[in-house]
C-alpha cells in the first residue's frame, strides 16, 4: 500500500500570497529533516500558483525552496511585478480613458489596467521549470497542478504534471489536463481580471485561476491526496457582527469586495462541503464502504489562514507603494482602510510582504502542535 500522500494547496490573492511564505518558513523550522519535501502534491492558483511552482522546482530540497521563496517575498518591489513608473501608469490610464470616451474611434481596446511584463521577466529568470520533471523522477515530487480559468469555455482548468499513470478528469465546468508546467501557466493563473492581461494557452485565452473555481480542493484529491494542508490568503470565515455602512462604497471598496469573492468564497464553501462529507463517511463502516464500492474517502484537512484582516494591514503600509500607483489608487478610494482590500492585492512592497511573512510564521507557530500532528512529526 502506498504511503500517505500529503498535498499543499496555495490559494490566490496577489500580494497577499506573501503570507504563505511565512507559513512555509515556520513549517521548515518544525521539520526534523528540512531538505525532505513534506508535500509530494502541490496545487496552486493565482499568486499561489507561483509559490506552488517555485516549491515544485525546489522539491528535491524543501528548505532551500523556502529560502528561495523568502528571498523574493522579503525583498519585493511593485516594480518587479508591474510597471509602476509614472510613464507606465500614465499610459495605461490614458488608454482606458480614451477607450471609455472614444471607444468607437479606437482600434484596439486596452487589455489590462497594469502591465505585468516585469513579473514575467522575474519568473523567467528565477525558475528552472526543467527541475520539476527531475523532482518527479527522483521521487521528491508526485505531482503539481496550476489552475487557470478559460474565458471562452468558462471552464476551470487544472494543468498538472506528475508521475506516469495520472489521468485527467472532467467534471461540471472543471477539468484536469496533463501538461508540462511552463511560465505561461503561471502568468495565466495569476492574471487578475481587469488588472493583468489574459494569456493564450493551447487554443484559449486564460485568466486568474480563482475565477469560477467552484471546487479548489478538487485537484489535490484527483491527484491522490489523503491529507491536505490549505494555506489561505485571507480570513476564510469572519464571525464578527456586520458593520454599518453609512457612506456609499468607493470604486476601490467595490473592486476589493469583488476580488475577495473570487479568491476566498469558493474555498470556504468547498471546505465546508468536505467537512460534511467527512462526517458522513465516519458514520459508514469501512467494510460497508468497500463492499458498496463507495468512491468517496475521508480526507484529513488542516487550514492555516491569516488571524488578522489583511485589508487593514495593507492600509497601514499603503504609502510604501510607488508614487504613481498611489495616485492611481487614491483616485478610486483605495488609499484608506475601507479601500484596503484592493490595495492588499497589489501591494508588492517589502514593508507589507514582510509583515505578511511575520504574520504567517506567527500564526503557524501558534498552532505548532496541530501542525506537528498533521505532518506526523514526533
Amino acid at each position: 500500500m502506498d504511503q500517505t500522500r500529503t498535498a499543499l494547496i496555495l490559494t490566490g490573492g496577489g500580494a497577499r500570497a506573501g503570507y504563505q511564505a511565512g507559513v512555509l518558513k515556520a513549517i521548515r523550522e518544525l521539520l526534523p529533516e528540512p531538505r525532505r519535501n513534506p508535500f509530494p502534491i502541490l496545487c496552486g492558483t493565482s499568486a499561489g500558483a507561483i509559490n506552488a511552482a517555485s516549491m515544485a522546482v525546489w522539491a528535491e530540497d524543501f528548505g532551500a525552496g523556502v529560502d528561495n521563496l523568502l528571498q523574493v517575498w522579503e525583498n519585493f518591489s511593485a516594480y518587479q511585478v508591474y510597471r509602476a513608473d509614472p510613464a507606465g501608469i500614465g499610459l495605461a490610464g490614458a488608454r482606458w480613458l480614451s477607450t471609455l470616451a472614444l471607444g468607437w474611434l479606437t482600434r484596439r481596446a486596452p487589455r489590462s489596467l497594469l502591465d505585468n511584463s516585469p513579473l514575467r521577466r522575474l519568473l523567467g529568470e528565477g525558475l528552472d521549470f526543467g527541475r520539476i520533471a527531475q523532482a518527479i523522477e527522483s521521487g521528491a515530487l508526485h505531482s503539481v497542478s496550476i489552475t487557470c480559468s478559460g474565458y471562452s469555455s468558462g471552464q476551470s482548468v487544472s494543468f498538472f504534471q506528475g508521475r506516469a499513470g495520472l489521468e485527467g478528469w472532467r467534471r461540471s465546468q472543471r477539468i484536469g489536463a496533463p501538461a508540462a508546467i511552463t511560465l505561461d501557466h503561471l502568468m495565466a493563473s495569476s492574471a487578475i481580471p481587469f488588472i493583468f492581461p489574459a494569456v493564450h494557452l493551447n487554443r484559449e485565452w486564460f485568466g486568474d485561476g480563482s475565477m469560477r473555481q467552484v471546487a479548489p480542493v478538487s485537484p489535490a484529491i484527483h491527484l491522490g491526496a489523503d491529507k491536505i494542508l490549505v494555506i489561505g490568503a485571507g480570513r476564510l470565515a469572519d464571525e464578527n457582527a456586520r458593520p454599518a455602512g453609512r457612506t456609499y462604497p468607493s470604486l476601490a471598496q467595490i473592486a476589493g469586495h469583488a476580488l475577495s469573492s473570487i479568491f476566498l468564497d469558493s474555498m470556504s464553501v468547498d471546505l465546508e462541503r468536505m467537512s460534511r462529507i467527512n462526517r458522513t463517511l465516519e458514520l459508514i463502516p469501512e467494510t460497508v464502504r468497500r463492499e458498496g464500492a463507495v468512491a468517496l474517502r475521508p480526507i484529513d484537512v488542516l487550514v492555516i489562514a491569516p488571524s488578522q484582516r489583511l485589508d487593514h494591514l495593507a492600509a497601514r503600509h499603503a504609502r510604501s507603494l510607488p508614487w504613481a500607483v498611489r495616485m492611481l489608487l487614491r483616485g478610486i478610494g483605495a488609499m484608506n482602510q475601507n479601500g484596503g482590500a484592493l490595495t492588499s492585492y497589489l501591494l508588492f512592497e517589502q514593508a507589507y510582504t514582510r509583515a505578511l511573512i511575520e504574520l504567517g510564521h506567527a500564526d503557524t507557530m501558534a498552532r505548532r502542535d496541530e501542525v506537528l500532528q498533521f505532518l506526523d512529526i514526533t
